[in-house]
């Protein structure tokens, strides 16, 4: 079951799906109960593989508690039972922890690119439960799922991060955005997409956040601006 690299499907800019996906992501996140059913209402029209698929990588950075919030709510309005199995998410289905290893290992590198070797040490530093559970787990078990692709999934950790204030994880996930494909103006795209949920200030202080990431992956890489 192990997977090869991850795509990096890349959109000229933020199309209106996922620029409503990206918009979901930050509110079961970080929003209100009010808004949560109002953008799970919205996101009927989305392809609901996408929907299950950010409802259900928000536990990494949200927690349990608004994960299950999510997807209880959107099992009532979406009108859509759960599958009856989900053979990605069974370690005791064969080669499946293995490929969790070999794919959170894969994916993980895509999203922090030459920062990767760097990330494993700090995170060890931190505990080694932590760097087993970030790639197994994090970028194995959830991240590398099928059903939504790596580019789409980034944006919608941006805004989740963006909404809840999560200043660090932000700075890694728009520099990880652009690693794994997403364009300047998808990941401009899904900051302005929330730019309603936020208070002018912060908005305006993650876009200057973005234009000094921006202006790193330009100094490393040698792209045009």
């Amino acid at each position: 079951m192990t997977h090869a690299a991850p795509r990096h499907d890349t959109l000229p800019s933020l199309d209106d799906q996922t620029r409503r996906l990206v918009r979901l992501a930050a509110v079961i996140g970080a929003g209100s109960e009010t808004q949560l059913r109002a953008f799970l209402i919205e996101a009927r029209s989305l392809p609901s593989p996408w929907v299950e698929e950010v409802i259900l990588q928000s536990y990494l950075f949200a927690g349990f508690p608004r994960t299950l919030n999510a997807a209880r709510e959107w099992r009532r309005i979406s009108g859509t039972p759960a599958p009856d199995v989900d053979v990605y998410a069974d370690a005791q289905a064969p080669g499946v922890a293995a490929a969790w290893r070999t794919n959170g290992e894969v994916t993980c590198a895509a999203v922090y690119g030459d920062m990767y070797d760097k990330l494993r040490v700090n995170i060890t530093k931190l505990h080694p439960a932590l760097d087993h559970w970030m790639v197994n787990d994090g970028y194995g078990k959830v991240l590398s799922r099928p059903g939504l692709d790596i580019v789409r999934r980034e944006l919608c950790v941006v805004a989740m991060c963006a909404l809840a204030h999560q200043d660090r994880q932000l700075h890694s996930h728009l520099h990880g955005a652009l690693n794994v494909g997403a364009s300047p103006a998808q990941v401009v795209g899904a900051l302005d997409a929330i730019a309603d949920l936020l208070d002018a200030d912060t908005s305006r202080r993650y876009h200057l956040l973005w234009g000094h990431v921006r202006s790193a992956h330009i100094a490393s890489a040698g792209e045009p601006s």
